[in-house]
């Protein structure tokens, strides 16, 4: 799932979106850009604080002045809901932001979105998560993003508990004795900072169960692997190593608090956190400590280690085309995505704090070269080497089985359930309301 970025790096909110943006240039179908000026427009949330949109779109009209990009702002809570309805309504920008893959399906299946196997066809080798938007074998979606999930670590707090830091061979087994003793040792030293802080969504464990675990797939309908990621998590609570679920929820805690205002020495989230790290570190909204990420915990040896790639998860985000725009801006459309997954757009949005698309080692000392970044070799291997899966599969069925999924995690983390039970619970609903 994705998380809004709740600041921008060293970008500030412009207060027009509209940008004018070299005509003549060539689309990615062969054919050419209008001679005259024409305006497209691109669905985005959170303007003001999520930086990528405009960053974009200034860096496409310094490439092509005679096109006008204008941002059209949705709420992110409502996103889908908003885009959904404006996509009915034919009111829908020209180009739509995929923020969750889940729903690609569902916007192509209602003849809503435009094949885009052309520009794909033509687009860098190192782009990922290209897959994520292919359904028939044809494209329907350019990505311009790819987080992955890693674990971000407070090195002054593991300094105090007096814990080695992670070094890229931690299993979830030396995660959860680490979050234990960390807990301990800082109680021990005054401090209430828990070990860890894994947050409400189902993703933070299922994401990394459904990567890591041999066979996993959430449309078989067999969900026995999630078993010990759960255990393992109703274990830190019961050590008093995580903030319960009840708690999250009823007090409303939020990821950027908990790691930011220093509450958890450890923390599970996707490297857009990144950029809102700094930011906020750098606007006082966290506190000033030493910090780094290393790849996620595995689920055993045989991923372990900086010579070997280590298992996580991410989806992409993507533009695609919607299938009513005006023929006359779809040569502007295509331009506009084949450049958002360009190396030339990826370091522009590396600048930011933001991981592109591409990241290879050109981008990645760009990201690292933001202010604020971690510099440590484990961070750089974090972020550059990894097999991230997609959190979500391109099916018609995969909304419907997230929903099922989130229900079986909001039973066990709650205690409402117990683990196999919940798991048999949602066995049964996919037999009856998602079938084979």
């Amino acid at each position: 799932m994705k998380r809004t970025i709740p600041a921008a790096i060293g970008i500030a909110a412009a207060a027009s979106l509209a940008l004018t943006a070299c005509s003549g240039s060539s689309d990615a179908s062969g054919g050419s850009s209008p001679t005259g000026p024409v305006t497209i427009t691109v669905s985005g949330w959170s303007l003001a604080t999520t930086p990528e949109f405009q960053t974009l779109a200034d860096a496409f009209h310094a490439k092509d002045p005679n096109v006008t990009v204008q941002l059209k702002e949705y709420d992110p809570a409502q996103y889908t809901t908003l885009i959904t309805a404006d996509l009915a309504a034919g009111k829908a920008p020209d180009i739509v932001t995929q923020k969750e893959v889940k729903n690609v399906s569902v916007f192509q299946s209602g003849g809503q979105l435009m094949d885009v196997s052309d520009v794909v066809s033509k687009l860098p080798k190192d782009v990922s998560g290209t897959s994520s938007y292919k359904i028939d074998g044809k494209y329907y979606g350019v990505p311009y993003r790819q987080d992955s999930w890693v674990l971000f670590y407070n090195k002054d707090l593991f300094d105090k508990a007096g814990v080695k830091y992670p070094d890229g061979t931690w299993t979830w087994d030396d995660y959860a004795t680490a979050a234990k003793t960390l807990t301990t040792n800082l109680k021990g030293k005054g401090s209430k900072a828990l070990g860890t802080y894994e947050h409400s969504w189902q993703s933070t464990l299922q994401g990394f169960a459904n990567a890591q675990s041999p066979g996993a797939d959430i449309l078989s309908g067999k969900f026995d692997y999630l078993k010990p990621y759960y255990e393992r998590a109703l274990g830190l609570q019961s050590a008093g190593a995580q903030v319960d679920l009840g708690t999250i929820t009823t007090n409303s805690l939020t990821y950027q608090a908990q790691f930011g205002k220093q509450q958890a020495a450890m923390m599970p989230m996707g490297s857009w956190y990144v950029a809102t790290l700094i930011s906020q570190q750098k606007s006082g909204d966290a506190d000033t400590f030493k910090w780094g990420f290393a790849p996620a915990p595995q689920l055993d040896s045989s991923t372990t280690g900086l010579d070997k790639t280590p298992v996580t998860f991410g989806d992409p985000t993507a533009f695609a085309i919607n299938a009513n725009i005006d023929k006359s801006k779809v040569a502007a459309a295509k331009e506009f995505l084949t450049f958002a997954a360009s190396e030339e757009a990826a370091t522009d949005l590396a600048k930011i704090g933001i991981t592109p698309s591409i990241t290879n080692d050109s981008v990645a000392q760009t990201f690292f070269s933001v202010a604020g970044a971690p510099t440590d070799d484990l961070s750089k291997f974090a972020w550059t080497k990894h097999e991230t899966h997609p959190e979500n599969p391109t099916s018609s069925k995969t909304a419907s089985v997230q929903t099922i999924l989130n229900d079986l995690h909001t039973a066990v983390m709650t205690g409402s359930s117990p683990i196999d039970k919940a798991i048999k619970d949602a066995q049964d609903r996919f037999k009856s309301e998602v079938g084979s």
